[in-house]
């Protein structure tokens, strides 16, 4: 299932950006896919929150000699073209309804929303059925000769997230408020819809199915414990058997920097370590030690890394004149977190 659980991570997320999916373990050795057909062959034509089921066939080969004769089959339409939010598509699971399991010919679903909007080609298979997840640690099955699916999909929801407070304080607790509108009309459908807020492995895992509702307006706002800052949050819209659009949110944080000296005063030339920490601990995350120029301009003159777990840095500062040099460290921003600088301090050159 990792391709799988891969391609719902590919969502919008605020401050981050994941790559494409790659498979990381090989097919079932023992399952052959000898073709696969899409039936129809004119667009589907899917608007709103609508879905159109679409049949799908396989032919296919499992060697296993105690194989189960009522053995299912799941495929994965892969996008090839446009610009829906979806990238993948899932069918239900296929049934056999010709020849045996060595043998056979399946059929099922796959249930076309409008956020598909584009060119789908079936890419692959595998054993067993899609959600909640019992494809064991195979990828799909290649498909020869993939067929294609062209999906025509308007009034596409529009799924938006607004984090009160912004940026969430440490230790503290917050609230989304979520909305989906008609993306083409900006307006909202009118009616409550059914979502599914999770958070962490929750927006990527088994889907339950909805447990929430919005308001007529398309609102529906969650309290957050301060815990729920550290994972991803989202809303999702159901669909069979995968979520048929998403938007997952990783709540910005403050950029608190401080910073101290080892040494108020040093020799010129010297080189004098600046301890400091950033709250949070963003690890692996830039500082920068900065000195005054003139009046009102702030200069890197030094560069350190966050440590991981502990927020912690060093950097060296080394003082280039006689007399009294103004210093701070600047966070940028990184990750979820703010920028940030931290209180300005002295060190005089001696």
């Amino acid at each position: 299932m990792t391709r799988v659980v891969a391609a719902l991570l590919t969502v919008p997320l605020v401050g981050l950006a994941l790559n494409a999916p790659t498979a990381q373990a090989d097919p079932d050795p023992n399952l052959t896919v000898t073709e696969a057909r899409i039936p129809r062959t004119t667009p589907v034509l899917v608007s709103s929150l609508n879905t159109v089921p679409v049949t799908v066939e396989v032919d296919a080969k499992y060697t296993w000699p105690d194989a189960d004769p009522n053995m299912t089959l799941f495929a994965t339409l892969e996008r090839s073209a446009g610009t829906g939010q979806l990238k993948y598509l899932f069918t239900t699971p296929l049934t056999r309804y010709a020849g045996t399991t060595q043998n056979g010919k399946w059929r099922g679903i796959v249930n076309v929303p409008s956020t598909a909007n584009g060119k789908f080609k079936l890419t692959g298979v595998m054993v067993g059925a899609f959600w909640p997840g019992s494809g064991g640690m195979t990828t799909e099955t290649p498909v020869p000769n993939p067929p294609e699916l062209t999906v025509n999909g308007t009034n596409q929801p529009k799924i938006t997230a607004r984090v009160l407070p912004d940026p969430v304080p440490f230790n503290t607790g917050f609230s989304i408020r979520w909305s989906v509108i008609n993306g083409q009309t900006g307006k909202p459908y009118g009616s409550r819809l059914k979502v599914a807020l999770e958070g962490d492995s929750g927006c990527v895992e088994s889907f339950g199915g909805s447990n929430a509702l919005t308001d007529t307006q398309g609102y529906v706002t969650k309290a957050y414990p301060a815990s729920a800052a550290l994972q991803g949050n989202c809303l999702l819209l159901p669909g069979n058997p995968a979520p048929n659009g998403w938007l997952s949110v990783v709540v910005s944080r403050p950029g608190i920097v401080s910073a101290t000296p080892s040494r108020t005063s040093a020799p010129v030339g010297a080189i004098v370590p600046v301890n400091g920490i950033v709250a949070g601990a963003p690890s692996h995350c830039p500082v920068h030690l900065q000195r005054l120029y003139g009046a009102t301009a702030w200069r890197n003159v030094g560069t350190g890394i966050v440590n991981q777990g502990s927020g912690r840095f060093t950097v060296n500062a080394q003082p280039a004149y006689k007399g009294n040099i103004p210093y701070r460290v600047s966070f940028p921003a990184c990750y979820q977190f703010r920028a940030g600088v931290s209180k300005t301090f002295i060190i005089k050159g001696v």
